[in-house]
């Protein structure tokens, strides 16, 4: 198991006796995302943009705490050195993400790519990746593996994206994929960041299996 998805886990898990939470590891790996990006984030801000209630956001923020990954005073939250290795790492795994339109591979109106470093190895199907996104309440989410400089359904020689070289040049120019790297496309109809949850939700999956 991942060290640092294990970690995630652990900060998603109830702390007896408490009630089942509402948040996932998504979540949190959204949250240390944005507090990372913007130096601050109130809480006002991270129930807008992680779509979670006000007590939702407080107990995700609580548990941040307690496993010291982030720090609060009064100008809100700011990450912790601890926080900032765990994302560091993290990042180094998942290191390009970007939202994309809607094409052939791709199941909804809204998608979201993201690169995964050589972990080829770990995908069998796609199916587990699927399932994460699903979890997520998206539509589901599309895998593929970057080899000899296409992008290919996993265990095929299929080239997913043979008739989409449009796209295929914008994924090469902005993620820099190589040999062996993952694409997951996490798709949604309703809303963009239900599609980058999804990504995000199966990029922890396969990150975990690494």
């Amino acid at each position: 198991m991942h060290t640092y998805v294990r970690t995630l886990q652990k900060v998603a898990s109830r702390i007896a006796p408490s009630r089942i939470l509402s948040f996932e590891i998504v979540h949190i790996l959204k949250t240390l995302q944005l507090i990372q990006e913007r130096g601050h984030v109130s809480r006002h801000t991270l129930c807008k943009k992680l779509d979670l209630g006000e007590g939702t956001v407080k107990t995700l923020v609580k548990h941040l705490k307690i496993y010291d990954l982030i720090e609060t005073d009064k100008t809100g939250t700011k990450i912790s050195e601890k926080g900032n290795k765990l994302l560091s790492e993290l990042i180094l795994s998942m290191p390009a993400e970007m939202s994309i339109s809607t094409c052939s591979v791709a199941l909804g109106e809204f998608n979201y790519a993201i690169l995964l470093k050589q972990m080829s190895y770990v995908i069998r199907t796609g199916i587990e990746q699927r399932d994460a996104a699903i979890k997520m309440n998206a539509l589901g989410a599309t895998t593929l593996v970057f080899k000899d400089k296409r992008f290919m359904i996993p265990n095929t020689n299929f080239d997913a994206l043979q008739k989409e070289q449009k796209l295929h040049n914008l994924l090469v120019e902005c993620l820099s994929p190589q040999a062996d790297d993952v694409l997951i496309i996490g798709s949604d109809n309703k809303s963009e960041r239900t599609a980058e949850f999804a990504a995000k939700s199966a990029a922890l999956v396969t990150i975990n299996e690494s």
